[in-house]
């Protein structure tokens, strides 16, 4: 039987993929430091990444490695997104080329191409992070491809914006807001392109990549996608609240949301103000090709699915002890802005 190590499988993406390891008969253990009681057949290590003896001893007897702790964009501390995300990626690669694990597959991210160039984004392009947190992922994937060198079997995977049932964060807001009739805002025209995957599409690549041999790095995304606008349009009359897409112009918009951030008055990350008014998209005829894989939602299904999560939870997102993309992202400033768009007139 495989034995596989998810990291981070307490969280929001870790936990679906660990259902998925035990659905393929994976002997299953989790490294995080946080313990999660949901699968009893789950063998748990508490502890931080960050600490090498604890990652030696969660790494002792795996055949495969699923690396997702992280710290998100939306950390402030610089530092804490080096040691985690970095640091934390070295000492498991580390310990996988000691122990000889025979696979690891590493999450990373769509923010270390920043503002792409072009579209659409292929594996080939060329990274260029432009916020600390594109550049701590690009700088492990780049200890991925150094350890690849070293003679351990790594391959990276690249999601787009996560979405799919219980997928919070930001999101939280979005829907807290459609659910009570208030206007959400696109910046500029709303015409930009964005492609979003699911989570489960996700996990269904690393299960996949996991299985695959020799390294290699795949992007992941939906295949259905249109504008933000369309996206938020379509959710809005999903939801039937009257709420309906607004639009602001772009760059004082950005600009708010900067110095909103700063001064700690609303949850944006720097990836928000800089790609929300922005296109971007993978090309993921590479990752159908070599891995037999095709995304099962679309953006539209993907936000409807979310949404009505959210909506049969509603009461319990902003729990204190869930995770950052388990619990809905604090509005701050943005519950005022959320009462001003109820009174503007239609």
């Amino acid at each position: 039987m495989t034995t596989s190590l998810v990291t981070g499988g307490s969280g929001y993406f870790g936990s679906l993929l660990v259902d998925r390891l035990l659905t393929a008969g994976h002997r299953v253990r989790v490294l995080d430091l946080v313990a999660d009681d949901r699968h009893p057949e789950v063998e748990m290590v508490v502890g931080d990444i960050r600490d090498r003896e604890v990652v030696d001893r969660a790494t002792r007897g795996i055949d495969r490695i699923f690396h997702n702790v992280a710290q998100v964009p939306l950390a402030r501390d610089k530092d804490l997104l080096h040691t985690v995300n970095v640091d934390g990626t070295r000492n498991l690669l580390h310990a996988a080329l000691q122990h000889g694990v025979g696979k690891v597959v590493h999450t990373s991210s769509s923010a270390i191409f920043g503002v792409p160039a072009g579209n659409p984004v292929l594996p080939s392009t060329a990274p260029r992070p432009m916020e600390t947190y594109g550049h701590a992922k690009w700088e492990a994937e780049r200890l991925c491809l150094d350890y690849a060198e070293r003679g351990l079997d790594v391959s990276i995977v690249r999601p787009r914006t996560i979405l799919g049932h219980g997928r919070l964060g930001i999101f939280g807001i979005l829907f807290d807001w459609i659910a009570d009739g208030a206007d959400p805002f696109v910046l500029g025209r709303g015409d930009n392109r964005y492609q979003f995957v699911h989570a489960e599409d996700l996990a269904e690549v690393c299960y996949l990549a996991g299985q695959s041999s020799g390294p290699a790095t795949f992007n992941a995304g939906t295949d259905r996608f249109g504008t933000m606008h369309e996206a938020l349009d379509d959710l809005c009359r999903h939801a039937g609240t009257g709420a309906r897409v607004r639009h602001l112009p772009a760059r004082p918009a950005s600009v708010a949301m900067r110095l909103a951030a700063t001064a700690k008055l609303a949850p944006f990350a720097p990836y928000h103000w800089m790609m929300y008014s922005r296109s971007m998209w993978f090309d993921i005829e590479h990752v159908q090709s070599a891995l037999g894989w095709q995304p099962r939602w679309s953006n539209t299904e993907m936000f409807v699915q979310s949404y009505e999560w959210f909506l049969r939870h509603r009461a319990e997102t902003d729990r204190g002890d869930l995770s950052s993309h388990r619990r809905s992202a604090r509005q701050g400033a943005l519950s005022v802005l959320k009462r001003t768009t109820k009174l503007l007139p239609r």
